[in-house]
């Protein structure tokens, strides 16, 4: 049984503890809907160049890829050779990302794109300077409060709400991409999409991770003509290996690379995006021309936690990553995980129960600080963390997990969160030749977004990620959807830092998960000693609400441990995209063998 933890400190009332399992069975349930498969692309790269099969080669082997001066780990390999182009003639990593987003948009169109929006984490070799730029999407102004409620007021079905117009946020992509090579990019704008327009109007292999969704999702995709026409030609899914053509895309991308991004935003294109959405069959939604015109990126400050002698930062409200990942870090900083090691049940008690209590915070207090406050201070405060570390202190599972009370500044009585999020996301981490860095993670939200497919690329259905609820038991929920307000997110785009300068840049797509996959992955590097292709690659325990998701192929004796701890096990695929550089004397770049990704480096 439990030594040393109060009842005090774990204690519960009932409404608290039917609000939480409620949020838990909803998020469990929904991943099971669409995780996504493992892919082998050796079949379709017998004519690749020699660094893209050796990086293959290296992957499949177990082994990082390393290299001298600059490194790029993204989702796909011919998105990592767009971008190790543009790296290799003199481009900074805020030129490179803009290519590798466009050929993923194009090759990886269920994950990411120009109709989603992203996080992006940049560190300044010439200044020391980490920025963090927010390029999420933004509610419609049209819209009200019980956007996702049926006439009775309940909550609408998933899917009900996602496939269509209703759950289409104003994009961020393109803006962000824009404003970071303003700032520091080195390369014309005009010349960083000429890989993905080529292998637009030419054609590209179907993956057979895009095969394999396209087939999944057969039904959705047939709703929309256009979606239909290009996913489902003449009825039939996309087949791994067929060639695909997207003039459509090819054009947009023409057009944003002649014109400037602000095209994207007004005129035809963003005309084109309102009606597509306003008129869309069966679930019209609200996004209007003005929605795009008054976009913006927002600078935010980094969100940052010593670990270890390092500085581990990443993004703050409207995404909870950088928040969780913190809090579980904080919790776990007086824990001798490099003693107990990978292979104890200790090890993975402590960091399944830091990550149900942070996740708990997240659920109550996360949301688009531009509404609301968010007490990040607070949550991440030294005295906060060490009184909720005092829960850890026990040998079995904590029976019972509920919110604490991190330092606010005013009157805080919020309910619970039940927002969804499915894991169809991309990540993307550089490092380039001037020394500096780059973390990325971009996203659509679930798998095709909203199925609507507008100028050759796809709508996101990001708005989901609000509450579908806006009160529970009379309080109000931080994350309830308002005009112009930006979801929250867990993606969780990551640089650490050992005396001000960066030694990791990673990241991952996974809904939920990410926050689990990034942490376990920091751990794996910083504790326990593994190179960052180690990191990427070993195998998942994940624990949110209570029940321990566990990889397949972790050992027996290890499951059977965590469940005498008093843990509800549940074997399956748990599929990140960790992308991951360590910098040292060398760079050694990492891609999570579960997905498509490769890292490239000269």
């Amino acid at each position: 049984m439990r030594r040393g933890v109060e009842k005090g400190l774990r204690s519960l009332t009932l409404a608290a503890l039917t609000c939480w399992s409620v949020t838990a069975h909803a998020q469990q349930a929904a991943d099971a809907v669409a995780p996504e498969a493992e892919s082998d692309l050796s079949v379709l790269w017998p004519n690749a160049s020699e660094d893209i099969l050796a990086s293959l080669r290296a992957k499949a082997n177990g082994l990082p890829v390393e290299a001298q001066d600059w490194m790029i780990a993204a989702a796909n390999p011919l998105a990592v050779q767009a971008g190790a182009k543009i790296l290799q003639n003199g481009g900074t990593a805020a030129d490179a990302i803009v290519a590798v987003q466009a050929v993923l948009g194009l090759v990886e169109p269920q994950s990411s794109g120009l109709g989603g929006g992203a996080f992006l984490l940049w560190y300044d070799a010439k200044t020391g300077k980490l920025t963090t730029l927010d390029g999420r999407e933004t509610a419609p102004l049209a819209l009200t409060p019980r956007l996702f409620q049926t006439d009775a007021g309940e909550p609408l079905k998933f899917f009900d709400a996602v496939v269509g117009g209703l759950s289409v946020g104003t994009p961020g992509t393109p803006a962000l991409l824009a404003e970071a090579q303003r700032r520091w990019g080195k390369r014309p704008w005009v010349g960083l999409f000429g890989d993905a327009i080529r292998l637009a109007e030419d054609g590209f292999p179907v993956s057979p991770r895009l095969a394999s969704l396209v087939a999944r999702d057969h039904d959705r995709l047939a709703r929309f003509e256009e979606t239909a026409a290009y996913f489902l030609p003449a009825g039939a899914p996309l087949e791994a290996g067929q060639v695909l053509r997207n003039p459509a895309y090819a054009e947009t991308l023409r057009t944003i690379s002649d014109q400037g991004v602000g095209v994207f935003y007004s005129g035809d294109i963003a005309a084109d995006i309102a009606t597509s959405v306003q008129t869309a069959p069966g679930n019209p939604g609200k996004l209007a021309p003005l929605d795009l015109a008054i976009y913006r990126v927002v600078e935010r400050d980094p969100v940052c936690v010593s670990y270890r002698g390092h500085d581990v930062c990443g993004m703050g409200p409207p995404s909870s990553g950088g928040l969780a990942v913190g809090q579980i870090l904080g919790l776990l900083r007086h824990s001798d995980l490099s003693g107990l090691g990978p292979e104890s049940p200790e090890s993975w008690r402590l960091i399944g129960d830091a990550s149900r209590l942070a996740f708990a915070d997240r659920g109550r207090y996360v949301a688009d600080n531009d509404f609301l406050p968010v007490p990040v201070k607070g949550m991440l405060d030294d005295g906060y963390l060490i009184d909720r570390n005092k829960l850890l202190g026990g040998d079995d599972a904590l029976p019972e997990v509920a919110p604490g009370t991190p330092a606010f500044d005013h009157a805080l009585n919020w309910a619970d969160d039940d927002a969804i999020e499915f894991p169809s996301t991309s990540h993307i981490s550089i490092v380039d030749g001037y020394g500096n860095a780059l973390s990325m993670t971009t996203t659509i939200e679930n798998a095709f977004g909203s199925r609507l497919m507008v100028r050759g690329f796809l709508l996101n259905n990001e708005l989901t990620d609000f509450s579908f609820r806006t009160h529970r038991d009379g309080r109000p929920i931080a994350n309830a959807v308002a005009p112009g307000k930006r979801p929250r997110s867990s993606m969780a785009p990551t640089i650490v830092l050992k005396d001000g300068k960066p030694v990791l840049v990673i990241g991952s797509p996974g809904g939920s998960r990410i926050i689990g996959y990034v942490a376990q992955a920091i751990i794996a590097h910083l504790d326990w000693g593994m190179d960052v292709q180690q990191a990427v690659a070993m195998r998942h325990l994940v624990n949110r609400f209570g029940t321990y998701d566990v990889e397949d192929g972790i050992t027996a004796s290890l499951t059977t441990s965590l469940e005498q701890m008093g843990y509800d096990v549940k074997l399956g695929t748990l599929n990140s995209g960790l992308h991951a550089i360590a910098i040292g004397t060398n760079l050694q770049g990492g891609a999570d063998p579960r997905r498509e990704g490769i890292a490239l480096g000269r």
